[in-house]
């Protein structure tokens, strides 16, 4: 391990996103440290947990052009690392056939060519056994969608970081930082130095951003990540090539419900509620709101038959969101040495090979490789403001 305590560039946080930006930075031969508070691995955060559901499916072109590479990207590690980090299972979604979102995420997917099935009433259960469709409800398949292992994911980044020449120092909480042409990073161990600090920080973000003069409207929600029995084991498995899916509003809930093949928990199939109530995250547990799991018990007993409508296993997970739930990939906007990776909204994972990427681009001054304006900061405005 480097004792040196002078880098090239500075990462806080070693979640998905910051684990990402730290590998692709060590790929550049650059001198990288990765800083994460708590010990590793942990499930504090947004990055913990078993599997993420991976698509092309989402109502914005941008999202979409940004998987095309993505999954590339994803492949590409996996060869690197000689592991097996995705499974293609596709993912259903279902909607109101009238709808905005439903119609958007159709609309995108044709737009951009990627291969699609559309399903109706009359052959929706030849193709989707054990689920049923809510009349005035249309049905497709994005085929190329699946699974993303994700604790293995996030070991495996780590893992080629640290081949790469990089250092994670975890346990490690920062205490304060110092914005100047170069940057000092004080944690509960000792202090650090560098030409460029990325914040990939996840619900403690506007807790260092402080530090920076800098506040951003994040908010920090509880999600409960939920295990459903199935009735017949099964019913719903990956082995059995069912798929991932997204319900994108229903008779419950204008909130999207998705779910994931049973395959971490034998016998459970995860389903959950897209969204959660405000939390500390240094105090998550004394967030206990369940309101969401009566409107996924109504759904379950009227959409999946197959399903004992009682949790058997419910998780939790953080997610960050921002006002209008796109990401913030920029600088900051005082020092242009600091780069933010923040608000990912409970969307983020999938695509933490190319958020690396971008922020490793921008990090060392490129040109990034996408339109990078709907993760600006200046897009809120008035709702961003200084912490001193």
């Amino acid at each position: 391990m480097s004792t040196s305590r002078d880098f090239d560039c500075i990462v806080i946080g070693a979640g998905v996103q910051g684990s990402f930006t730290a590998y692709q930075l060590a790929k550049k031969n650059k001198k990288t440290l990765l800083l994460e508070q708590f010990v590793l691995p942990h499930s504090r955060g947004s990055s913990h947990g078993q599997t993420r559901i991976i698509r092309k499916a989402y109502e914005q072109n941008f999202y979409t052009h940004m998987m095309e590479e993505c999954y590339e990207l994803w492949a590409q590690l996996e060869r690197e690392a000689g592991v097996k980090l995705y499974r293609q299972t596709g993912l259903l979604v279902m909607g109101p056939e009238k709808s905005a979102n439903y119609q958007n995420i159709k609309d995108t997917l044709q737009r951009n060519k990627v291969p699609m099935v559309v399903l109706t009433h009359d052959n929706f259960s030849q193709h989707i056994p054990n689920v049923n469709l809510a009349k005035g409800d249309e049905a497709l398949v994005d085929t190329t969608a699946g699974v993303l292992f994700a604790d293995r994911a996030l070991k495996t980044v780590q893992e080629q970081f640290l081949k790469l020449g990089g250092v994670i120092r975890d346990n490690e909480k920062v205490t304060d930082i110092k914005p100047g042409p170069v940057v000092r990073v004080s944690t509960s161990v000792g202090v650090y130095h560098a030409k460029s600090l990325v914040i990939t920080a996840g619900p403690w973000a506007n807790k260092l951003l402080a530090n920076t003069g800098l506040q951003l409207p994040l908010e920090v929600v509880k999600i409960n990540v939920c295990y459903w029995k199935e009735k017949v084991p099964g019913s719903y498995g990956m082995k059995q090539r069912f798929p991932c899916f997204v319900q994108t509003e229903c008779l419950e809930s204008k909130v999207h419900i998705y779910g994931l093949p049973s395959n971490e928990y034998p016998g459970l199939m995860k389903v959950c509620y897209h969204m959660g109530s405000k939390t500390d995250p240094d105090q998550r547990d004394l967030q206990k709101d369940k309101s969401d799991i009566e409107i996924l018990q109504h759904y379950i007993a009227r959409c999946f038959p197959g399903l004992v409508p009682e949790p058997a296993i419910v998780e939790s997970c953080l997610y960050t969101l921002t006002p209008d739930h796109h990401f913030v990939l920029d600088y900051h906007p005082a020092y242009s040495n600091i780069m933010i990776g923040a608000g990912f909204s409970g969307h983020g994972f999938k695509f933490g090979p190319i958020i690396g990427k971008l922020l490793c681009e921008l990090s060392l001054g490129e040109v990034p490789s996408y339109d990078l304006s709907p993760f600006h900061i200046r897009r809120f405005q008035s709702k961003t403001r200084s912490a001193l």
